[in-house]
């Protein structure tokens, strides 16, 4: 596919105006760990991150994105691209948070959901759309991973690439904030199944998780979501950026 680009994007939580983490989408099982999340953006910048990804964990629990002022101060105040989910269920919202200067929305839910509102942002805005595939034993989870639906993970990028999905996030949730590693076989079978670009989410805890799925890059692995491992100094941004830039 020659896709060789590999992109590590650091990982900005916003709960209630917080950076946080939480345990496998678990809202009882939450680490604040920065009261600013620019200033976590602007580190992770100056680190050496080249995208930042946003998480509206308010917005995913109300089903529409809380955090706007938030997510428009980082991604004015940055000089690399931010892609942001969370609660984006309409194309107001979506054009919304494009207006803000995001470069990337992620619809998660509204993917399994609505699949005429996915289709139509999908036509409309393309490669500035990304759909968040998260799923448990195979099958897609929705509404913060509340619930698990009948469709499998696959199924569904394939049905979403043929409507105009370059990109996929793709969390296996067994393995989300419990620093056991990706499942790299999960994440490769969706690049191959979807013939697109997918983004590992869950589970990175050290370098060596990055470097094994940089080396699927070529089969569609287009880069990693970092999250708790950065914070926690598992993960050196810096050292990683320059390993596998």
């Amino acid at each position: 596919m020659g896709m060789s680009s590999f992109i590590i994007y650091p990982a900005i939580d916003i709960r209630g105006g917080k950076c946080v983490r939480l345990v496998q989408g678990d809202y009882n099982q939450e680490t604040v760990y920065n009261d600013n999340p620019l200033e976590v953006a602007k580190s992770w910048e100056s680190q050496g991150g080249s995208f930042i990804h946003l998480v509206d964990l308010d917005g995913a629990k109300a089903g529409h994105p809380v955090n706007d002022e938030i997510i428009g101060s980082i991604a004015s105040s940055v000089n690399v691209p931010v892609q942001v989910g969370g609660g984006l269920r309409t194309l107001a919202d979506v054009e919304r948070l494009l207006g803000l200067g995001v470069s990337r929305v992620i619809i998660g839910t509204a993917a399994i959901e609505d699949r005429v509102f996915t289709e139509e942002v999908l036509g409309r805005y393309g490669d500035k759309v990304a759909i968040g595939i998260d799923a448990r034993n195979g099958y897609v989870a929705t509404r913060g991973w509340l619930e698990t639906s009948e469709v499998q993970a696959e199924v569904l990028a394939k049905e979403l690439a043929a409507k105009g999905a370059e990109t996929f996030i793709f969390t296996d949730i067994s393995r989300d904030g419990m620093m056991q590693g990706p499942n790299v076989e999960a994440i490769v079978a969706l690049a191959k199944a979807s013939g697109r670009s997918v983004i590992a989410s869950g589970g990175v805890t050290r370098l060596e998780d990055l470097l094994a799925l940089s080396a699927h890059r070529e089969d569609g692995v287009g880069g990693a979501i970092v999250g708790k491992a950065l914070y926690t100094g598992h993960i050196d941004l810096a050292e990683a950026a320059s390993r596998i830039g």
